[in-house]
C-alpha cells in the first residue's frame, strides 16, 4: 500500500481538536489474540456530553504465524529484544491495513478518517512498574494519514497507577444510570469488571480484573485438540464436561484472589505455562480431557461470582450484569455464570444497544478523542494513579 501523503501536520491537529464531531477508528487486540478489533465511529462532543455512533466493526483475524510470533514475544524465554522490535512495526503494519480494509469495505474514503486511537498488542505488564505495548503509531499514522493517539497505559502507570483497567472510564461515559447499579463485566482473555453505582460519579467507580476469561480455556483447548481449535466453539466442548472438584479448589486458591482492588493481571499469571502446567498434572491423574475444559470454563465463571460477593456486593445491590467480549458467546459459561449468581439479571451488550464484541475498540477509540479534546481519560480510584491525567501519545 502507498504510504499517505503529508497532509498530517500540526495545523490539521489544530484543526482536529477544534472539531466537533469525529470520525474515529478505535483499534483493539487484547490477551487473546484472536486478531485485531477495528470499530468506525462518529464521536460528537467529549467527556458526559459524549455521543457514539457505530458506523462499522469487524475483526481480522491473525494469521497463525502472526499469533504464534506474538505469543513467543509474550514468554521471555522464548523472545528477544530484536524479535519484538521487529514485531512493533509488523503489528503497526497490520493493525494499519486493517483500518484501510474495514474504511474500503464500507464505502468509506480514508482521507474521511479523523482521527485513530489504537490499544496495541501488550507483550508485558508489571502493574504499577511498567507495561509494553506494541504496533507503531508511527507506522499507523504514515500509512493511514490520520491522527493516531496510542500507548495509553504507561502514562497512568508512571504517576503510581496499575495502568489498567481503562476501559471504566468510557463505560462511565456511556452506561451510567440514575436508578440502576451496573456491572460491566468484559470476558476477554482476561475478565474484568466495571461497578457502576446508580447516579455515580467518577470517583465512586470500582472496576477491577476479577481474573482469567477466555486465556486458559483457549490455551487448554488448543493443546488437547493438538492445535486445531483455537477456542472452544459454543462452549460445546465445557458443555460435554463435568467439572472436577479438586482442580477446580486448586484454581481458586491461586494467591490473585485474595488481593483486594485495585488489581490487574494477565498471562504473565494465568497464561500458557501456568494452564500447560495444570493440565499435564491432571491429564497424569486421568482426568478426561473434556472435565478440564469444563472445570477452566467453570473457573472463569466461579472467579467472577467470588469477586462479587467478596468486593461489591457487601457494599451495594446489584441490579443487572451486562457481559461483553469473546465470552459472551460461549453460552456454557454464561449458563454457569446465571447458575453462580440466581438473583441477579445477566444480559450482554447488545441488550444496551452495543456490540459485545466491538466494546473495547469503541472504548479506545473514545479515550483517543479523550486525549485530543485535552481531557483527562484515566480513573485513579481504579487504577490507583496518584492524580488524573491526560493518556496517549499523538503521532502525526
Amino acid at each position: 500500500m502507498a504510504l499517505a501523503g503529508s497532509g498530517t501536520n500540526i495545523e490539521r491537529l489544530q484543526q482536529l481538536i477544534n472539531q466537533k464531531q469525529r470520525l474515529v477508528a478505535g483499534l483493539m487486540s487484547g490477551t487473546s489474540l484472536d486478531g485485531i478489533d477495528v470499530a468506525l465511529v462518529k464521536i460528537t462532543d467529549s467527556g458526559i456530553d459524549t455521543q457514539v455512533e457505530q458506523v462499522a466493526f469487524k475483526t481480522i483475524a491473525y494469521l497463525p504465524d502472526v499469533r504464534q510470533a506474538i505469543l513467543a514475544a509474550c514468554q521471555p524465554e522464548a523472545s528477544s529484544v530484536s524479535s519484538i522490535c521487529s514485531l512493533n512495526f509488523i503489528l503497526g503494519q497490520l493493525f494499519a491495513d486493517a483500518v484501510c480494509h474495514v474504511c474500503q469495505e464500507n464505502d468509506i474514503d480514508i482521507k474521511e478518517l479523523d482521527l485513530i486511537g489504537s490499544h496495541g498488542q501488550t507483550i508485558w505488564h508489571q502493574p504499577g512498574i511498567s507495561t509494553l505495548q506494541i504496533g507503531e503509531a508511527a507506522v499507523i499514522a504514515a500509512q493511514t494519514g490520520a491522527v493516531v493517539v496510542a500507548d495509553f497505559r504507561v502514562r497512568d502507570v508512571a504517576v503510581g497507577g496499575q495502568g489498567a483497567p481503562l476501559v471504566p472510564y468510557t463505560e462511565y461515559l456511556l452506561y451510567r444510570h440514575p436508578v440502576k447499579t451496573r456491572l460491566l463485566q468484559n470476558i476477554g482473555g482476561i475478565a474484568n469488571v466495571t461497578v457502576l453505582p446508580k447516579g455515580c460519579s467518577p470517583e465512586d467507580i470500582i472496576a477491577f480484573d476479577t481474573g482469567p476469561g477466555n486465556m486458559m480455556i483457549d490455551a487448554c483447548v488448543h493443546r488437547l485438540t493438538n492445535e486445531l481449535q483455537q477456542y472452544d466453539n459454543n462452549g460445546e466442548i465445557a458443555a460435554r464436561g463435568t467439572v472436577f472438584r479438586p482442580m477446580l479448589s486448586e484454581l481458586m486458591a491461586h494467591p490473585f484472589f485474595k488481593q483486594p482492588p485495585p488489581r490487574t493481571t494477565g498471562r504473565e499469571v494465568f497464561g500458557n505455562t501456568y494452564t500447560n502446567e495444570l493440565v499435564t498434572k491432571y491429564l497424569a491423574h486421568g482426568i478426561n480431557p473434556d472435565d478440564i475444559v469444563s472445570t477452566l470454563t467453570f473457573f472463569t465463571a466461579a472467579s467472577i461470582a467470588d469477586s462479587y460477593r467478596r468486593f461489591i456486593l457487601p457494599q451495594q445491590t446489584i441490579d443487572e450484569v451486562i457481559i461483553g467480549g469473546g465470552g459472551s458467546h460461549n453460552p456454557t459459561l454464561l449458563a454457569m455464570l446465571r447458575r453462580e449468581l440466581p438473583s441477579i439479571p445477566i444480559y450482554t451488550q447488545e441488550y444496551l444497544g452495543f456490540s459485545s464484541d466491538a466494546k473495547e475498540a469503541v472504548a479506545f477509540a473514545i479515550l483517543a478523542n479523550e486525549t485530543i479534546s485535552g481531557r483527562t481519560n484515566n480513573l485513579p480510584a481504579v487504577t490507583g494513579a496518584k492524580t488524573p491525567v491526560i493518556m496517549g501519545k499523538i503521532s502525526l
